[in-house]
């Protein structure tokens, strides 16, 4: 098919043509549903319409279709259980309230004929109803005869046996239920009520015959736990009926919960007595856990808090009372060592349920041990003594009991063989709560406990270190090691600031562990160690200057010793392989110690003085390393700067000049070394901050001088600098002189602006105003050609 037009003109129209045809079809389709809408409610034929189907019109004499018919919302079948449901139980309301409201009402003889009537009706009705295969309709009038039989026991109870007490009369109401239910289960097969009913209503049976013969809460427990195990028999059976099994499992769920709860009840104020019950709860849950695979892990998890709790129970009773929560935790190490290494062959999942029992018991006595961790660690943070007293600070929390740290070494000692990485890391933490705990639990002699502390910071900085292989391999043991040996070091700090020699002994070993870990460590805690090591010998610094009483002001000054020094340590790094991250990590600390030094030497502004320059000294001894030199430069000149001007205030000097010109000085003569190393330097960079820090302090200030001599000064250097931009063709010279030479100039002049704009009518100025107006718009276009001409000026000046 040929055409005269371009190919991609022709694919333009035809993509146009069809989104005009798509366009129409839409049209369509929306008509013909509104038509369909339409003609839905009537169900004769139609002719045929222009308007049809997107296939064509239908045939002549066809008819639209019907509308669909509306689905049922419910099935037959549950229609008719939620029909028989509501009957049963509107029949089982009646019964309640004719047995229990309108007995009254009608003598003994009526009462038990209606009774006998109406119960015989119920339960022979199904069997007809069975006949004629009305099976669900037989099942709602079953339920209904059997909950007539226990408004019949009831009866007779009221009637024949007033005197019975209730436990007892219940009790064998109950047994009596059971196998009646379960004989007519039995005669009628059909029906799959009866037997779970059965089976249901025998469960508290036991329970009332210990009520009845007012037993004790152990003998509960029994009467409780006999029943769960006998229940079951037919739970674990896969001959019965699924309904029989599931009452069975539901009655040995509630009544072996309820037996284990009340006997670890029992236990915690008789552990004696509940031994014997919780011990036979746990070979009931031993059975059930390897006789059925989906309860096995909880069946067995709860067998195991059973023996723990009965094996507990029995040491604490020989064992001192400081030691009963450790004794626990024995068993459950022991436990857990017996489930998981002794070759307990009844499943995988019984192992790890009496390992779960075992680790679950010993993080509850863990919860035990805890507080005195806490009270090692923040203890003595919260100081009561001053710096330096020669007594020793009091300790906030006291009185734990002493076997507390037996707790966390037998967790780390379980823990430590277990081959996970959660193992592992845990053990390291349960370790190091047991050092950190002894000092409290111990009351350990002040030398003892600094001394401990301080053991259990090196060995946690060396383990973080990578001296162990298992935490150079692992970083997440590496980094638990390393935040308890910083935790230890933190709390080692503190009690050593009650004496001296202990402070300068303290800091100077922590340094040299930090030292070390920057030194044997890699990546962060490379890093984190240098930053520490500088703190360290900063705090060496601060306690020398205290021992030698140099105050406040001096000690800040002696701080400055350590940016000196790391400056050079930080260039010593900076040149050797994988050694520049610590380098810099060095140099910010000692940076930011400087500025701590600074802060303190602030009390006396002589010492702020010389402290700053000796800073700036530092700073511009750093900027001769070319990888420093953009950020020390700058922090050299302001720190000098800042001494000057520190300087000039204790010599009371209030010119700004004083202040202003050095440091435009400065800057001026970094702007002309980078111009020379740059020719391509824009003016603005390298001149415009020197003459701005020189020229605008001083225009303020001129304007506020009612004296000649600064105005006609200043007028003369930024002559000066007006024309040395013209001269050189630089911009940033020309402008600023220029603008700071009008602004001059307009001072002077303002007083007589004044005076003849007071003279004038008032009218005037906005003539003048609206004049000039007129004359620029007169001749705009000629000053926008004089604009560009002077924009271009400046722009081909640097």
């Amino acid at each position: 098919m040929e055409s005269s037009l371009p190919p991609a003109e022709e694919l333009v129209l035809v993509d146009r043509e069809l989104a005009r045809l798509d366009a129409h079809r839409a049209q369509l389709l929306l008509r013909r549903d509104w038509l369909l809408r339409v003609l839905r409610p009537q169900t004769q034929a139609r002719a045929p319409v222009a308007w049809g189907p997107p296939g064509g019109p239908p045939a002549p004499g066809a008819s639209w279709p019907a509308p669909p018919a509306p689905r049922p919302e419910a099935t037959p079948h549950s229609t008719q259980n939620v029909l028989l449901t509501l009957g049963g139980a509107l029949l089982t309301v009646a019964a309640l309230v004719f047995t229990l409201v309108s007995w009254g009402s009608m003598g003994i003889g009526g009462r038990a004929v209606v009774l006998a009537v109406v119960t015989s009706a119920a339960l022979l009705a199904p069997v007809g109803l069975l006949r004629r295969g009305l099976a669900a309709t037989a099942e709602a009038v079953a339920a209904l005869g059997l909950v007539l039989t226990v408004l019949d026991a009831y009866a007779v109870q009221r009637v024949a046996l007033p005197e019975t007490g209730f436990a007892a009369y219940a009790a064998g109401a109950s047994v009596a239920l059971a196998a009646a239910w379960a004989a007519y289960g039995s005669a009628l097969r059909g029906l799959r009520i009866p037997w779970p009913a059965a089976v249901a209503v025998a469960q508290p049976a036991p329970l009332l015959a210990v009520w009845a013969l007012d037993g004790g809460l152990v003998t509960f427990v029994w009467a409780a736990l006999v029943t769960a195990a006998v229940d079951l028999v037919p739970a674990l059976r896969a001959g019965l009926p699924a309904s029989v099994r599931a009452a069975a499992a539901a009655g040995a769920g509630l009544l072996g919960g309820w037996a284990l709860a009340t006997g670890l009840v029992v236990s915690s104020y008789a552990p004696g007595r509940a031994a014997a019950p919780l011990l036979a709860v746990a070979l009931v849950l031993l059975y059930l856990a390897t006789r059925h695979a989906p309860a096995a892990l909880a069946a067995a998890t709860a067998a195991g808090v059973a023996v723990l709790a009965a094996s507990g129970g029995l040491l604490r009773q020989v064992v001192p009372a400081d030691w009963a929560v450790p004794g626990y935790a024995l068993c459950a190490v022991l436990l857990a060592a017996v489930a998981l290494r002794a070759g307990i062959r009844a499943g995988r999942a019984v192992r790890h349920g009496l390992a779960a029992a075992g680790a679950g018991v010993l993080a509850l006595t863990g919860l035990w041990a805890l507080p005195p961790v806490v009270a090692g660690l923040l203890g003595p943070l919260a100081r009561t003594g001053d710096v330096w007293s020669g007594t020793h600070a009091t300790p906030v929390l006291t009185g734990f009991p002493a076997t507390a740290p037996v707790v966390p070494l037998l967790a780390a000692g379980a823990l430590t063989f277990v081959p996970r990485l959660w193992a592992r890391c845990a053990a390291l933490g349960c370790g190091w709560a047991l050092l950190t705990a002894l000092p409290v639990s111990l009351e350990l002699p002040y030398a003892a406990s600094v001394t401990l502390r301080l053991a259990t910071a090196a060995a946690g900085l060396a383990l973080g270190a990578g001296v162990v292989r298992a935490a150079r391999r692992s970083p997440v043991v590496g980094w638990l090691a390393y935040g308890c040996g910083l935790a230890s070091a933190v709390g080692a700090v503190a009690p050593a600031l009650d004496v001296r020699g202990a402070t300068f002994a303290v800091l100077g070993v922590l340094a040299v562990l930090f030292a070390g870990v920057a030194v044997r460590a890699d990546g962060a805690r490379r890093l984190v160690g240098a930053g520490a090591a500088v703190v360290t010998v900063a705090g060496l610094v601060c306690a020398g200057a205290a021992a030698a009483q140099t105050g406040l002001a001096v000690a800040g000054l002696l701080l400055l010793a350590v940016p000196a020094g790391t400056a050079g340590l930080g260039a010593w790094l900076g040149r050797r392989s994988g050694l520049g991250l610590p380098g810099v990590m060095v140099e910010a600390t000692g940076a930011g110690v400087g500025l701590c030094g600074l802060a303190a030497a602030s009390a006396r502004p002589e010492l702020l003085a010389l402290g700053l320059a000796l800073g700036g000294t530092v700073a511009a001894a750093t900027a001769l390393r070319p990888a420093r030199r953009p950020l020390a430069s700058w922090a050299a000149a302001a720190l000098f700067v800042s001494a000057t001007w520190v300087r000039l205030a204790l010599w009371e000097v209030t010119a700004p000049e004083a202040y202003a010109l050095p440091p435009a000085a400065l800057a001026l003569v970094v702007g002309v070394v980078r111009r020379r190393r740059d020719p391509e330097t824009s003016s603005g960079v390298a001149y415009g901050p020197g003459l701005t820090a020189a020229l605008v302090p001083s225009l303020c200030a001129a304007w506020a001088d009612p004296s000649w001599v600064r105005p006609l000064l200043l007028g003369l250097a930024a002559l000066t600098v007006t024309l040395l931009g013209a001269r050189f063709r630089l911009r940033a010279p020309l402008l600023l002189g220029g603008v700071v030479l009008v602004l001059n100039g307009l001072h002077e002049l303002a007083p007589y602006v004044v005076q003849v704009v007071g003279a004038l009518p008032r009218w005037l100025p906005p003539a003048l105003a609206g004049g000039l107006l007129l004359a620029v718009g007169a001749t705009y276009e000629q000053r926008l050609r004089d604009a560009r001409r002077l924009r271009d000026r400046l722009g081909r000046m640097r």
